[in-house]
């Protein structure tokens, strides 16, 4: 029975693939044994890696993956890390999302990793998404620290002044709590679009890296 069931997950993950724009399905191997999934093969970018990856993690009855997919740059895309390091500060200070004075860039092999401070989550977020399109790169490792300059308390006065200040959303029945960089809501609204409302309202606030949204909506 388990080899069918594994059976069934191979066939679709490779259909999965086939229907992903950003992958070449020829490239990339599919094996699956007890609902883990192995990638492997040969990819031109650290791109299509992470697609082959997110395109296994859609099928239903996938426990794992193990993506050993391996990043190959075509003769004219290879960098020397020296260079790549270089290209990788460059990207980041063009960006506007992210604050590159704060970050540093080691690159070991293609591998880049990015170390420093911020005060947002989209800035960490941003800062890894500039540099996974990067041609040459083959991994990238996002040690940023999202790190608020503000105490919990002001923070959640100030996620509360936020749900005031925002007319989609009634805030009179939520609750904030914030225990360090996570942020737990709770109480009652009276649409979904309310609901995700109040948690990117919560997210846009420095320091954030978790949003427990426990809010009820009743209709």
């Amino acid at each position: 029975m388990a080899v069918s069931i594994d059976a069934d997950i191979q066939r679709t993950v490779l259909e999965e693939l086939k229907g992903d724009a950003r992958v070449h399905a020829y490239e990339i191997g599919v094996s699956v044994k007890d609902g883990v999934v192995t990638l492997f093969g040969y990819v031109d970018s650290y791109v299509k890696k992470l697609a082959a990856q997110e395109a296994a993690l859609r099928v239903h009855g996938v426990r794992a993956i193990a993506n050993d997919i391996q990043v190959r740059l075509p003769g004219e895309g290879v960098r020397n890390d020296t260079d790549l390091a270089r290209a990788a500060r460059e990207t980041l200070q063009w960006d506007v999302e992210v604050p590159a004075d704060r970050l540093k860039v080691t690159v070991s092999n293609g591998w880049v990793t990015l170390d420093g401070e911020v005060e947002y989550a989209f800035q960490k977020q941003a800062a890894e998404r500039a540099i996974k399109h990067m041609v040459g790169v083959s991994g990238v490792s996002n040690l940023i620290v999202v790190k608020p300059r503000m105490t919990p308390q002001n923070l959640q006065q100030e996620i509360e002044r936020a749900l005031l200040r925002n007319a989609q959303i009634d805030a009179r029945n939520i609750q904030v709590e914030v225990q360090g960089s996570k942020v737990i809501l709770r109480g009652t609204v009276s649409s979904y679009a309310e609901q995700a409302a109040a948690a990117s309202a919560a997210w846009a606030q420095p320091g954030i890296t978790d949003v427990e949204n426990l809010i009820v909506v009743i209709t």
